[in-house]
């Protein structure tokens, strides 16, 4: 990987990227729940902690998430499908919209579930996964297939496992698996 940093950084950082090609080979239960403990201790604005998870492990001791990769699997645009089936874990993040302490809208959900899923990521990196977060699913669905309730937003759906073979992606994906450039630092600062 020919990521550089001006700046002395986390490897996990500079390693980290969302490639399409996904190993099948299953996640075992303990590795996805450490990822998980990692996003619970994302910092949150009054330490609301509004994020939630939805687990999809195709091949999990857990019957439950064996039963929800499917259907997120079934709630992605085609465009992720054709790529994400073949992640072994599918996770979605909800955000809760509101303060549980007064009820009043958290305007800060979506930062703080967003922060979640970095420290998410980034343990994902630390243990040789490879994660992928993606936009392109049905949220009105994924409330009607989970019966979630109004508080609960979905936000993303996040693929996860070992890193797969390029050449076993659809030949128009195959050019994109590279790590994503970088702006300069000095463009991020105004």
């Amino acid at each position: 990987m020919n990521r550089v940093s001006s700046y002395d950084i986390m490897n996990e950082i500079l390693e980290r990227w969302s490639p399409r090609a996904f190993d099948p080979k299953a996640v075992p239960d303990n590795d996805v729940m450490a990822v998980l403990e990692a996003a619970r201790f994302a910092p949150s604005c009054f330490n609301e902690q509004p994020w939630r998870f939805i687990v999809g492990s195709r091949d999990s001791g857990n019957e439950k998430w064996v039963s929800n990769h499917e259907k997120v699997l079934s709630l992605l645009n085609e465009t992720n499908r054709r790529w994400a089936e073949k992640a072994p874990v599918l996770l979605i993040i909800l955000g809760i919209k509101a303060f549980e302490k007064n009820g009043k809208d958290n305007f800060w959900h979506l930062f703080d579930s967003g922060t979640a899923w970095g420290f998410l990521s980034l343990e994902a990196q630390r243990r040789g996964y490879v994660t992928h977060g993606m936009g392109g699913f049905n949220k009105q669905q994924t409330g009607e297939v989970f019966s979630l309730s109004e508080e609960l937003q979905p936000i993303a759906v996040i693929a996860l496992g070992r890193h797969g073979q390029t050449e076993e992606l659809p030949e128009d994906l195959r050019e994109r698996e590279l790590p994503g450039s970088r702006k300069p630092l000095e463009v991020l600062i105004l």
